[in-house]
């Protein structure tokens, strides 16, 4: 028995729980102002619904329940979204111990994962659904993995749930167990798994978690769909030719951008031993490169056949994430001794799990020296406090969903609504005063009640624009006298 395979995988999780703790207590430390993602979630906690709009409402659901019990926070956020990375690795490492049988491969594989930039350090800045979705597809794999190797009732069924939560965080995730049960067919070894009763019960529980929805998206399906189709075919007045070629070199950097930093990190911890390690294979290797083809297959018919022109790196985490996994199961079909690349590949780790927190953190922090200001740096709170001295608001009208969840976030008792998202409207009769809030350009432009604010209030309840005001809020990390410019307006305020 090697030293590698002695050596036990739980102080990977560990390691790992440690980490997420560590990405709360820097996420609490840099900024109380929330980004894109993070304000959509606590804008529409105010409800809950079967659906919001173009992403599936799984995160949503998930943080409303949290806030109901916890309170609308940045902590309660940071925490939900932690609490779903460190179960995703952990349910990865599951599955890497069921298939490898060198614990050092356990480990690069399990740990493997922060060589993604999208997984290290994109999922921590702001993504949340994409997030959902590495979750889900952690579920599913571990449940489609144990299915073929130890099958059970609770193995179909775990594989049927990361299904459904699947479907309610990112449509695209359908392509997974697509793509897993056409692999699966091909193999006439595996085929018994899949033409099992128990499959019934992996559809079943799919269907009933999805089930209420579905029914939503009978009824919504343009309003679902309308907007990724516009970011994914937005290829101009491109010709056919043009559009396909869009697409398949958006595709080519998509992949290059997910996979580059995690094949040179595997090329320098194994040296010369990987180049030959990709020729060998195992029925796991053959099953994840099917997989990965009929992925790949669905992407490339998207683009031929649904005029998609621009395919983002983040819409390859439901399959792309197993890449680890797939390395070191070629690296032990090839019989390599892992003892000196698992000594290689730990500092490489450790850089990242320091790195990255700390990249995070000086993005927002460095703003005191070089003047480049993030959404981070915005001072809605100081910019919130000081117009509460002037009255207290009943109800507020945001500009825009950003400006709305970072409102909400610390007047959680006060309804806040926004004009770019008309499916919350609360009935406002005897909410006064209102206040209104929009984001002023910082380099000249109107400081008048944007158009779009005026349009709202003439039509729900029948008012002209009020008198418009500034306020300037000193940033977070403020270079000098740096400040921020907010446009509001009261109506019917008292005095």
């Amino acid at each position: 028995m090697t030293e590698s395979n002695r050596r036990d995988t739980s102080w990977i999780f560990v390691l790992l729980a440690a980490y997420f703790v560590l990405q709360v207590g820097v996420r609490l430390a840099t900024s109380h102002s929330l980004d894109l993602d993070e304000a959509e979630q606590v804008f529409r906690s105010q409800w809950l619904a079967a659906g919001y709009g173009p992403q599936p409402p799984f995160y949503n659901w998930l943080q409303y329940t949290v806030f109901q019990f916890a309170g609308v926070s940045l902590t309660a956020l940071s925490v939900v979204k932690n609490l779903l990375l460190f179960s995703s690795y952990v349910l990865y490492g599951l599955t890497a111990r069921l298939i490898l049988r060198d614990k050092a491969l356990v480990a690069i594989a399990t740990l493997g994962l922060l060589t993604i930039p999208q997984m290290a350090f994109e999922m921590q800045r702001d993504l949340t659904h994409t997030v959902a979705v590495f979750f889900s597809a952690s579920i599913f794999f571990y449940g489609f993995v144990r299915s073929l190797k130890q099958p059970s009732l609770a193995s179909y069924l775990i594989a049927g749930i990361g299904i459904g939560f699947g479907l309610l965080a990112k449509y695209n995730f359908a392509i997974l167990p697509a793509a897993a049960l056409i692999a699966a067919l091909s193999d006439a070894r595996l085929r018994p798994r899949i033409f099992d009763w128990r499959l019934v019960l992996t559809a079943a529980v799919a269907l009933v978690i999805t089930l209420p929805h579905l029914f939503w998206l009978k009824d919504n399906l343009d309003f679902a769909t309308a907007r990724t189709l516009e970011k994914m075919t937005a290829s101009g007045h491109a010709s056919y030719l043009t559009q396909v070629a869009m697409g398949v070199s958006s595709l080519a950097l998509a992949t290059i951008s997910f996979a580059g930093l995690t094949v040179a990190v595997f090329a320098l911890v194994f040296v010369k031993s990987l180049r030959p390690a990709l020729g060998s294979g195992s029925e796991w290797t053959r099953l994840l490169e099917r997989m990965m083809l009929v992925f790949l297959a669905g992407i490339l018919l998207l683009i031929v056949f649904g005029g998609a022109a621009g395919i983002k790196d983040r819409w390859l985490v439901p399959m792309l994430f197993i890449l680890p996994l797939y390395f070191c199961l070629k690296i032990e079909a090839a019989g390599v001794e892992t003892g000196k690349a698992f000594r290689r590949f730990i500092p490489i780790v450790a850089v990242i799990m320091f790195g990255v927190p700390a990249t995070l953190y000086g993005s927002v922090a460095a703003a005191r020296f070089t003047g480049h200001y993030e959404r981070l740096n915005r001072p809605y709170a100081g910019m919130l406090e000081t117009l509460r001295k002037q009255a207290a608001p009943a109800a507020i009208l945001a500009g825009d969903s950003l400006l709305a969840g970072n409102l909400r976030e610390d007047i959680p008792g006060v309804p806040v609504l926004s004009v770019d998202y008309p499916g919350f409207n609360p009935n406002l009769s005897g909410r006064r005063p209102l206040l209104l809030v929009w984001l002023l350009p910082q380099k000249g432009g109107s400081e008048a009640l944007p158009p779009d604010m005026a349009e709202w209030l003439q039509t729900n309840l029948g008012m002209s624009a009020p008198q418009a005001s500034v306020i300037d809020v000193p940033y977070f990390y403020r270079r000098g006298d740096d400040s921020y410019r907010f446009g509001y307006a009261w109506v019917n305020q008292p005095g």
